[in-house]
């Protein structure tokens, strides 16, 4: 009977240990994780936020076996963005990330019902989400554009061109950002060229699209007062800075991301001369990794991060930077390097001010709200 005892309690012994091991498996085991991106009203081939948002992701979660999907929201609406946020957790996604100021009505509806998820968003502002308190389970990147703003500025002027333009889209705070860089820059390189005959035309579409209306104030900066590259500014207002240029060579400024293959693409192969780009899908992928392989969340949620500079020697790297560029003897690659490597260590000195007009030499003639 003793022997019969002392079996049973050893193997209550082993099954108490294996239980144990069991659960501090379980307790250790990392979360799965899902990853779905709901594009905002366009598409993941739109060579614009979309895309290098949908791309960086992908690339992501096949590199470390992650489940992915995109969602494509039926129409441009709050309610239509909301739909696809509430299928994706339906369909088991857990990560959620989101491309654009247009997200910030549907987020402001959806993290809260979904506490348990995690919402990444791209380029969504406190302006955005007005007084809105950002909970635990999102993040907001947003971009210092006017660092970039001021490299297509200096990269303007130095490849030559005299007489610059910027035609924003709507003026809020990103686009006014990517403008005033834009001047400051060009400023910069007048004075660094010893140039005075710099000039600079300054307006909004007052919309963040292309028209005839607006197609006609670029004809005229182009064909009457003698604009040769035109920094086009917010959403698809480039298709008017674009078909403008067409007719008389011009040249055409992106932004957001590499614009070559859209611009060049439809308009005409050379005309884009650089882009001032945001680094969507670096966001993306470092975010994730801090999530999904670090476990690092605690440090993002609940915060809106503005995001610039953070190499001096690898362009590559930062979040903020130009894309394809006309490389000349006016500016070289390495003089691009060597901007950056200026701009990060802080001895070149970028306002992100956007109260007034910045103060310059160069001759900025503001047209305003040109529609």
């Amino acid at each position: 009977m003793k022997k019969i005892l002392a079996v049973l309690l050893a193997l209550a012994m082993v099954f108490t240990l294996a239980a144990c091991g069991e659960k501090e498996e379980a307790q250790t085991e990392a979360p799965a994780f899902a990853v779905a991106m709901i594009t905002d009203y366009g598409d993941i081939t739109d060579e614009s936020f979309n895309q290098a948002t949908y791309e960086g992701c992908k690339e992501f979660c096949e590199a470390n076996g992650v489940n992915f999907n995109y969602y494509k929201p039926a129409g441009d609406s709050d309610a239509e963005r909301v739909a696809m946020i509430d299928a994706a957790i339906a369909d088991g996604f857990n990560v959620i990330v989101t491309p654009g100021y247009a997200f910030a009505g549907a987020l402001k509806e959806t993290v809260g019902t979904y506490p348990d998820a995690y919402f990444i968003a791209l380029d969504v502002s406190e302006g955005d989400f007005g007084d809105f308190e950002i909970p635990a389970n999102l993040f907001s990147a947003v971009y210092q554009e006017e660092l970039c703003g001021y490299m297509a500025g200096v990269a303007a002027v130095k490849l030559g061109y005299k007489h610059v333009g910027f035609l924003g889209g709507m003026a809020v705070p990103a686009v006014v950002r990517y403008g005033y860089g834009f001047v400051q820059g060009a400023n910069a390189a007048a004075e660094e060229l010893g140039l005075t005959d710099v000039v600079c035309e300054y307006g909004y579409g007052n919309q963040f699209f292309g028209d005839a209306d607006i197609t006609a104030v670029m004809d005229t900066w182009y064909q009457t007062l003698g604009v040769e590259v035109v920094f086009a500014c917010g959403g698809g207002i480039y298709t008017s800075a674009a078909e403008a240029a067409a007719k008389v060579g011009g040249k055409v400024i992106g932004v957001d991301v590499d614009q070559v293959p859209t611009i060049d693409g439809t308009y005409g192969a050379g005309m884009t001369v650089t882009s001032a780009m945001k680094g969507l899908a670096a966001t993306v992928k470092t975010l994730l990794t801090e999530l999904i392989l670090n476990n690092n969340w605690s440090a993002y949620g609940g915060t809106i991060t503005k995001l610039g500079l953070v190499s001096g020697t690898d362009t590559a790297a930062n979040y903020v930077q130009l894309g394809t560029t006309q490389w000349a003897d006016g500016f070289t690659e390495a003089d691009y390097q060597a901007l950056v490597a200026a701009m990060f260590d802080g001895s070149v000195k970028v306002s992100d001010s956007i109260d007034a007009m910045p103060t310059t030499t160069i001759t900025v003639n503001d047209h305003g709200n040109v529609k």
